[in-house]
């Protein structure tokens, strides 16, 4: 920490961890936008074809409903997907931002539980159960995450207890 500037200052490792996860913000913000963009081009079988192909859910064993109902359930429900995920980009920026600029341990933090539940969750519900397919666009957010959270605390500062003051 500089005297003159009580701002702690990141590290090399926190900054590089920082822009691991603007990176990984970047991939999902462009999922979301693409969900969207796959929904306003009029309907579900584009969302369909972008979430699906694992080894559990062929492409070609897909039978996309028919019925009014449920292909409007299914829409929203993937609309809200898509969205979702890029909600997670945005938060991302931010965690990013508070990391390389701030160089925050609660930024890390909400790096570490929000994002981290919400890629590991995807990570084994989607793509390990051979929902989604297995490839590198669909490990790189998990794996950027990862990287992410392990770099990062070692460019951060110290933990120190309130009444240790500035050392």
């Amino acid at each position: 920490m500089n005297p003159s500037n009580p701002t702690p200052v990141a590290g090399t490792a926190a900054k590089v961890g920082g822009w691991l996860f603007a990176l990984w913000s970047m991939l999902h913000i462009w999922v979301g936008a693409e969900g969207v963009h796959q929904y306003l081009k009029g309907g579900t079988s584009g969302l369909w074809n972008m979430l699906i192909g694992g080894r559990a859910v062929p492409r070609a064993a897909f039978v996309h409903a028919t019925d009014p109902a449920t292909l409007f359930a299914q829409g929203q429900l993937i609309l809200n997907f898509c969205l979702d995920v890029g909600g997670y980009g945005v938060l991302g920026l931010f965690v990013a931002w508070l990391i390389i600029k701030r160089a925050s341990w609660t930024g890390y933090l909400i790096g570490l539980l929000a994002i981290g539940i919400a890629d590991l969750a995807f990570l084994f519900a989607m793509v390990l159960a051979g929902v989604i397919e297995f490839n590198a666009g669909t490990v790189g957010g998990p794996v950027l995450w990862f990287l992410a959270v392990l770099i990062t605390p070692f460019g951060l500062p110290a933990w120190r207890r309130a009444d240790q003051g500035t050392p």
